[in-house]
């Protein structure tokens, strides 16, 4: 208030002349009943038109005429719909230009778009409409209110399968992205972000930026396959080897174990809305506290206190970590589990049982025994090194023992690579293969 104050101070007698001059015409040609309908619509337009032109240079001067027009036309608004939303967008565009996001986005709520409404602003149409709501969308989400802006999101998302120009397109596709990340669907924005990359009209910087956000949406996304392929897409573009947080993205692709010295650097990248507290539930509370004896002749490492994840970020690090150990392991007791994750063992048993019960780890649990079993995933024309020269492998006998088969498979699959690795280095001589005698 103090600012507008000011800044009022600072007119001329000459502007303050002018502001009184143009309030005194649009009071007396809209509330004087002497005065027609059509006369009024002409005035209006007519200060629509000179004041769209930028007679008014002074970018101060001008919202200050548009606001007071407004607020002088408000009690007769139905009659002057059309004149009064031409001057909303313009007063938009000024507060826009002010970074005045959420007041910019507030004036263009109160244009009549809806159809359903009696009075529309005459010969506006779907791909019109469709703009304004991307507008205030994209106004919405710079301000971070995403619950409000998926309301008008879902208004543009009727309007978006016409014939649109590729520009609203774009932005469409944009705010599309934007609102599944505000909303913490990491993998649809994901998948959104890394599109919008690879379009060409968009500023090199831009899809820069966009890759960025790709690749952090795909790490808090959560662990599983349908993660993994978009770790992969995103792996195999070769532009991520610029970007800052290329190190977290390969651990998680190729499943490595991250540390908790990469996280937090990579903590310093998230935007806040990407740091929100989650809450645990009262059942994974109390069975993540429940007493917890190791199994008999085991030394496990002291236990943590933390019963669940704090933050999406530390979520989507707990369940990559244990995705990442299922290939490490063959089985994990829970205090082992928890050890690793940070969590106390009932926390790291409750997150393993969830995983597993909607896809994302194949495994099963023993709580007799305190164990989480992993099952191998890897195929079996994999471990039988084809590539590396050894050819088909035979088949080993089916013992029914299911362990001492995965025992087999990995020393196939060692010899395997063992073998390629020779042959890669004889191939570039640097390696002698002794004869034999």
């Amino acid at each position: 208030m103090d600012v507008q104050l000011a800044q009022i101070s600072s007119f001329s007698q000459k502007d303050k002349a002018l502001v009184a001059d143009l309030h005194k015409l649009v009071d007396t040609v809209v509330n004087q009943d002497s005065i027609g309908l059509v006369v009024g619509r002409q005035v209006l337009s007519e200060l629509v038109r000179i004041l769209g032109e930028g007679s008014i240079k002074e970018a101060e001067l001008r919202k200050r005429v548009v606001e007071d027009t407004l607020t002088t036309v408000q009690p007769r608004i139905v009659s002057y719909e059309e004149q009064v939303n031409a001057l909303r967008f313009q007063l938009a565009d000024l507060l826009e230009e002010e970074e005045e996001w959420i007041d910019a986005a507030r004036v263009l709520m109160g244009i009549s778009l809806d159809s359903g409404q009696r009075h529309v602003w005459p010969l506006i149409s779907d791909s019109e409409r469709l703009k304004v709501y991307v507008r205030i969308v994209r106004l919405l989400l710079e301000e971070e209110d995403s619950v409000q802006a998926e309301t008008y999101y879902n208004r543009a998302a009727l309007l978006a399968h016409g014939n649109i120009d590729r520009e609203t397109q774009l932005q469409f596709k944009l705010c599309q992205a934007r609102i599944n990340d505000y909303s913490r669907k990491f993998l649809e924005a994901a998948t959104r972000y890394h599109e919008l990359s690879y379009v060409g009209e968009i500023d090199e910087e831009e899809r820069r930026h966009m890759l960025l956000a790709a690749v952090t949406c795909a790490v808090l996304a959560p662990a599983g396959p349908n993660r993994s392929r978009v770790l992969a897409s995103l792996y195999r573009d070769e532009r991520t080897l610029d970007l800052p947080t290329y190190n977290v993205l390969s651990k998680m692709f190729l499943d490595h174990i991250l540390r908790s010295a990469e996280v937090k650097e990579f903590e310093k990248t998230l935007k806040p809305h990407q740091l929100a507290k989650i809450a645990i539930s009262s059942n994974d509370r109390l069975a993540s506290t429940g007493q917890y004896d190791a199994p008999a002749g085991m030394d496990e490492p002291s236990a943590s206190t933390r019963t669940g994840p704090a933050t999406v970020l530390d979520r989507a690090v707990m369940e990559h970590n244990l995705l990442a150990s299922s290939q490490i392991y063959n089985n994990i007791t829970f205090g082992g589990l928890g050890a690793l994750l940070d969590l106390t063992p009932g926390a790291a048993e409750t997150m393993a049982r969830k995983m597993i019960e909607q896809g994302r780890l194949r495994g099963s649990i023993d709580q007799v025994d305190k164990l989480i079993w992993f099952e191998g995933n890897r195929e079996e024309d994999d471990a039988q090194g084809k590539a590396g020269g050894l050819g088909d492998v035979e088949e080993a006998e089916d013992t029914g023992a299911p362990f001492t088969k995965r025992w087999d498979t990995q020393i196939r699959l060692t010899a395997a690579n063992v073998e390629s690795i020779v042959q890669h280095l004889t191939e570039k001589g640097l390696v002698r293969l002794a004869a034999a005698a």
